[in-house]
């Protein structure tokens, strides 16, 4: 069965740093595009970061040079590093895989259950 399991969330104070794993069972990893997404009270889910299966990253504007995405295959883990966090940086991080299949099966989808992120100004 597929799983993504996210760990690493918690409280830290204005200008401090987190990191965030998640780890994939039941999917072929090599094959995911894995990314993270973060949804604060009120409003709509939206991505922070993606790296693909070739290690290709993109990031949201608000974090770009404070957070970085990176992947381990052997370890099917995916992290996302945060630096010089902010009040606005506060909410749940979902860790999202797009496993791709070929053209017959096509791109199956899998959320993680997240981890909360809270930042102190």
């Amino acid at each position: 069965q597929e799983q993504l399991v996210e760990s690493g969330g918690g409280l830290v104070q204005g200008g401090g740093s987190l990191r965030l794993s998640c780890v994939a069972s039941g999917m072929i990893f090599e094959r995911c595009t894995m990314s993270w997404y973060r949804q604060a009270p009120g409003k709509q889910r939206e991505l922070v970061a993606r790296i693909g299966s070739g290690g290709t990253t993109k990031y949201a504007d608000s974090v770009k040079g404070r957070f970085t995405v990176s992947r381990d295959n052997a370890k099917n883990t995916v992290s996302l590093q945060m630096n010089g966090l902010k009040a606005e940086d506060t909410a749940v991080y979902y860790c999202n895989a797009e496993e791709d299949n070929g053209p017959r099966i096509g791109v199956l989808e899998f959320w993680g259950q997240g981890t909360q992120v809270t930042v102190s100004s």
